[in-house]
């Protein structure tokens, strides 16, 4: 699963698994063949190359789009960090010597500047080398940012300070001070250092980001015991387990990859994945979900999905682009500063004019600072991470509660919905039909229908048949094999037993076979108003009884329904089930607007009709049929325990299938934009503040200038205070409680 071993199956000799599986993702493409890993910008997701480097719109260093198991060292991260400590001690020289060199000295001013240029050069050419290549870049692609600010600056303090240490005499004596034309060594030197502190700041604090994914990454186990064609069995690494492996899980180990058991029973506890607490039993034929855990039993399972393509993996990729994509609030942010920065070049000119011409002497000098302080106040770094910090910890946060995120416009408009449309099967209700009871008529006892329709209904594949099936087994009664079976669409199923003609269904099957039902119809409705589906049985054309299978409630639908009331939202429920099964559901639930007998298109339609009134709606729902609808609702929501195809149309999944997820997960994106805005104000206040001062317009009244250094150390205050916010959301209440 990690990027080492999840395409091993790719390319083994021959071997049928492993092409195509990756079709059912189109969420997020499947990690590449190794060695190439693809990277991609933490701000601008469309940005995709398969070596590391620095994004062309915003200048941020690229990082792999799925982060490895293993913890790898950024290697950008290794790097600013070594051109950070080893210029360090220079910095700090050339501070000290500007700030009391002419104490210290016993040499002359002049030679002074020498040796702080001497001491600058390695600091500003070799440690601010990345800024001035990423400022270069801005410029060349017609996208300003913060490095065009930081590299304009630094360079012209650096440029200006060498002329005046190589040649001082192109100055006018007014600029000679102390015996030597001023220099700005040391401000550049600060501001190279300070920057590089912010860099790693950030690059740590990004790395801790990833840790929600790595921490899934980590649920998978290393290898899978696989038993051969001889019998023998060998552990192998989990990259060579191909689709149609057995393999063997013994009591306490992980579930290596998705697929079925085929002997063996155990409970099996799913709670890293689904949050689902208590473990569940699991027979030959069920599911299982790799990187669960097994608790008691032993089995043996057939592989049906591994690699990229397990829901460990497709869950991982999911955390992964919500982590990359950008919210709305991030595109405005990402024009504001383009406009920014051209707004702060042109104001760094302005007052460098100003000053010039009309500042006291030497003029010129107080306008080269000051424009520098400018630019370097001004520059936004703090804006570049306001809002993808606190995307990246929230998306994190929520995988940690069950609840996924597909992308960062999903966080940000989840607060907004104010109407929720639910599907009643798998999201309401249990989804999987149990058998109720069955009615005897006409001198056939109550076991003996249900013995005759579970004979009838071995042969089909509906899931209500199934229900039926399994109550006869569980009382034991003996089946008989139809020797003529045939299923007519939807209305239900015919079949020979035992040399009676059956005829199992609704109301329309006994039309049609002119069976009258009308002596059960009474007890039909009763049990159909408490939201059972009621199928009746004929035996040889007559009435032989009836048969109430129902889907029982989720224990936490109640619960999750009063909290999204109490936020104050609408909820409609819409199923593709009868009026009446609806309403019973419906009423059980408290639930007062409820649409039954709805074809996936209506769903759509609904949506629609609820947005074109203006309302805000989510959809909630788990089957292929809700597709369409949670595309097109403003935020999609589906149960991880339903299909593929509807976890593909959310913007939202809900992992354990609980509705309860939707208020966690909506006092999550109510809790991120608040932080989102917050961290806006926090980039946008230092700078806001600072361009006036170091401008210099307070001069004249306070005569208040702002030197370089401050105007950076600034500027490392707010990315760290922006940093040190997002960092807050990993601990926000997110219950009503």
């Amino acid at each position: 699963m990690d990027q080492n071993t999840g395409h091993d199956h790719h390319h083994h000799h021959g071997h049928p698994a492993g092409h195509g599986d990756t079709g059912d993702a189109p969420a997020a493409p499947a990690p590449p063949a190794a060695p190439g890993t693809v990277y991609t910008c933490p701000m601008h997701p469309e940005i995709r190359q398969d070596h590391p480097g620095h994004c062309p719109i915003c200048g941020m260093s690229l990082e792999p789009l799925l982060p490895e198991l293993e913890e790898q060292e950024n290697p950008e991260l290794k790097d600013f960090q070594r051109r950070f400590w080893w210029t360090l001690p220079l910095t700090v020289a050339v501070t000290v010597l500007a700030m009391a060199g002419h104490r210290l000295g016993g040499f002359g001013m002049a030679t002074q500047s020498w040796i702080e240029l001497v001491l600058t050069a390695p600091v500003v050419l070799w440690a601010g080398w990345p800024f001035f290549v990423r400022g270069a870049q801005s410029i060349r692609q017609r996208s300003p940012n913060m490095w065009t600010l930081i590299s304009l600056g630094t360079g012209a303090a650096t440029a200006y300070s060498v002329v005046a240490t190589v040649a001082p005499q192109v100055f006018p004596a007014a600029f000679v001070s102390m015996g030597r034309v001023a220099v700005y060594f040391e401000a550049a030197a600060v501001i190279i250092s300070l920057t590089l502190l912010g860099q790693l700041l950030e690059l740590r604090a990004r790395s801790q980001t990833s840790a929600a994914i790595r921490s899934l990454l980590g649920l998978a186990p290393r290898t899978a015991r696989r038993i051969g064609a001889d019998g023998q069995e060998a552990d192998v690494p989990l990259g060579h387990v191909h689709v149609g492996d057995l393999l063997r899980v013994r009591p306490g180990e992980k579930v290596p990859v998705d697929g079925t058991v085929t002997e063996g029973s155990s409970a099996v506890d799913e709670s890293m994945l689904t949050g689902e607490p208590l473990p569940v039993s699991k027979r030959v034929g069920d599911r299982l979900i790799g990187a669960t855990l097994n608790t008691s039993g032993a089995l043996v399972m057939r592989a049906e999905h591994v690699g990229s393509t397990t829901v460990l993996a497709q869950i991982v990729q999911m955390v992964a682009l919500a982590q990359r994509s950008r919210a709305p609030m991030q595109r405005m942010a990402d024009r504001v500063a383009a406009w920014f920065v051209v707004g702060v070049v042109g104001l760094a000119l302005l007052s460098f004019l100003a000053w010039g011409l009309f500042g006291p002497e030497p003029s010129w000098v107080y306008a080269l600072i000051n424009a520098v302080s400018v630019l370097i106040i001004a520059c936004p770094c703090a804006l570049g991470l306001a809002t993808p910090m606190s995307i990246m910890v929230a998306s994190g946060r929520g995988a940690t509660h069950g609840v996924l995120f597909r992308d960062a416009a999903a966080i940000e408009n989840l607060r907004k919905v104010d109407t929720l449309i639910v599907d009643k099967t798998g999201t309401l209700t249990e989804g999987r039909p149990t058998f109720e009871r069955a009615i005897g008529h006409g001198g056939f006892p109550d076991n003996e229908v249900l013995r005759l329709a579970a004979s009838l209904d071995q042969g089909s594949e509906h899931p209500l048949a199934a229900a039926i099936v399994a109550a006869a087994r569980e009382q034991a009664l003996a089946l008989d094999t139809p020797t003529r079976f045939e299923s007519g669409s939807g209305v239900g199923v015919q079949g020979v037993v035992a040399g009676r003609s059956l005829a199992l269904g609704n109301t329309a099957l006994m039309q049609q076979r002119g069976v009258d039902v009308a002596p059960l119809a009474p007890q039909a409705e009763t049990l159909r108003a408490q939201g059972a589906s009621v199928m009746y049985l004929a035996v040889d054309e007559r009435l032989a009884g009836l048969l109430a299978v129902s889907d029982p409630v989720k224990a936490t639908t109640p619960a999750a329904l009063a909290s999204l009331r109490q936020a104050g939202l609408r909820v409609i429920m819409a199923t593709g089930d009868g009026l009446t099964t609806a309403r019973a559901v419906g009423q059980r639930l408290g639930i007062d607007e409820v649409h039954g007998e709805v074809r996936p298109a209506d769903k759509l339609r609904l949506v629609e009709a609820l947005q074109a009134q203006g309302r805000v709606v989510a959809m909630a729902g788990d089957g292929i049929n809700d597709a369409p609808a949670l595309a097109r609702a403003d935020v999609g929501i589906a149960m991880g325990t339903g299909t593929d195809v509807a976890m593909n149309s959310a913007q939202l999944t809900l992992v354990k299938g609980d509705l309860r997820g939707i208020a966690t997960a909506r006092a999550l994106s109510m809790a991120t934009v608040a932080n989102m805005k917050q961290n806006l104000v926090f980039a946008f206040a230092y700078n806001a503040l600072g361009i006036p001062l170091a401008a210099g317009l307070l001069y004249p009244f306070t005569g208040w200038l702002l030197s370089p250094m401050v105007a950076a150390l600034a500027m490392s205050l707010s990315s760290a205070s922006v940093i040190g916010n997002a960092l807050r959301l990993r601990s926000a209440r997110l219950h009503q409680d």
